[in-house]
């Protein structure tokens, strides 16, 4: 079952995330964060148990208090975390956000709202 880590600041993105998973029954190990720093306390905490990286770890592009952009870039420079799959996703569909979110060292961008069955599908390829 793949593990995939989703961080965002709005609780209705988490709740449907979440929801959508359970509606669908899709086989995924979904944690969500409302936070960049939470998700990295459960990344170190999951590091210092000897636990696997997440199969992927979605972010929010904008959020408040800490950017999407941010988390990739702290997570690209963290060895532990260097080959993780990261996304950016948000409901822009501007070129610059797109363009932005790749430069940060994401692997790809995805468009709000998120297709978690097609995303896991893809994570088994």
């Amino acid at each position: 079952m793949p593990t995939l880590f989703y961080v965002d600041d709005s609780r209705d993105d988490l709740f449907y995330l979440d929801y959508i998973s359970r509606k669908q029954q899709i086989d995924v190990d979904l944690f969500c964060f409302s936070t960049a720093d939470m998700a990295l306390e459960a990344l170190e905490a999951r590091a210092a148990e000897g636990k696997a990286v997440p199969d992927l770890l979605i972010t929010d592009l904008y959020m408040p208090l800490d950017s999407g952009t941010g988390l990739v870039l702290s997570l690209r420079r963290d060895v532990r975390f260097k080959s993780m799959r990261l996304a950016i996703c948000s409901g822009s569909d501007a070129d610059e956000d797109r363009a932005c979110a790749l430069e940060a060292g994401a692997d790809f961008y995805l468009e709000k709202p998120l297709d978690l069955a097609a995303l896991i599908l893809n994570l088994e390829v």
